[in-house]
Order: C-alpha cells, then structure tokens, then sequence
C-alpha cells in the first residue's frame, strides 16, 4: 500500500473534532460545517446518486427525518456526484435534506470515506459508505464506516438511544 493509500484510508472516530468544509448543494446554497456549529449534524458519505443502495439509503433518511428532526438533528447527504444530477436525484425522490456535492472526494478523504474496499471479493479504492454523529461542538459523537444502506437510519437511532441521555443531546 501507498502512502497516498494509507492516508485515504485514515478512519475519524468518536470524540475527534469534525474536519471542517464547505461544498456546494443541489439547493444552490454552499454549506460549511463550522457555520452550523450549535446544530447536531448527521453527516453522511454515499457512492452515487440513483443507485439502488444509494436510493435506498436516502429515502431511508427522508423517511425518518421527522425521528431525526425531533432529535434536534439536521442531515446532510455527501457524493462526489455533480450538482446537477443531485438536484435530479432530490426530485425524482422527494429528498428534503441538503446533498452535497464533493467532485474532487477531498471531503471524503478527510473523513476516510474514500479508500479501499472489498467489493464483489476484490479490493478496489472507492468511496466507503459512512455515517458520522456530530454535536453542536463540532465534534465527532458516532462514527460509522462500511454501513449497509437498507435499515441504516434504524441502526443509527438504536446508537443514538445509546447516547440520548448524555448532556450534549440537551442542547
């Protein structure tokens, strides 16, 4: 492995600070992590608009935003997916959360979502399905790599019951 490799693969975890960024979203608006400080983010890296898993995770999300929301959480989906096909991915299925769009996977790397993986039995470099928690703070409450797309968001509820009595959820 490279070194190049070894860094893409570098995974965040809990209690680290949330790397800062800002991309571009299919709503024309530019999001940048550190101006939504105060805010719980659920933050999540996906491989491709329209797929069947990338689908089914996203309206796994869309379904269970009103959960998320009354939690006092707000979603923001990330693929290296250009904008134009993300605002066409919102649409065709009624996606009411911010996508975001990081062409260049420089986000994905910060968060070790873009390194190898065992795909079909072979090991490939490409963007590793991942879910991070981040607290008002900015920093890193759940960190979830290589998560199944079908029952994700129930999966990552049971994690957030786990956690929903300390003094960070309160905020």
């Amino acid at each position: 492995m490279t070194d190049n490799a070894h860094q893409e693969s570098i995974r965040l975890e809990a209690g680290q600070t949330a790397p800062d960024f800002t991309l571009p979203s299919d709503t024309g608006d530019t999001v940048t992590l550190s101006a939504l400080r105060g805010k719980n983010i659920v933050l999540y890296f996906y491989p491709a608009a329209m797929t069947p898993g990338c689908t089914t995770e996203a309206c796994d999300f869309r379904d269970n935003l009103a959960r998320l929301s009354a939690r006092g959480f707000t979603v923001l989906g990330v693929s290296k997916d250009p904008l134009d096909k993300l605002a066409r991915f919102r649409e065709r299925d009624h996606l009411t959360f911010p996508l975001l769009s990081d062409p260049d996977l420089a986000v994905h790397r910060l968060y070790g979502a873009y390194g190898e993986k065992n795909l079909y039995g072979k090991v490939r470099l490409g963007v590793i399905r991942s879910t991070f928690v981040i607290d008002g703070d900015g920093i890193i409450r759940v960190a979830k790599y290589n998560v199944r797309a079908k029952g994700h968001v129930d999966s990552l509820l049971r994690a957030l019951d786990k956690l929903d009595d300390q003094e960070w959820m309160q905020r």
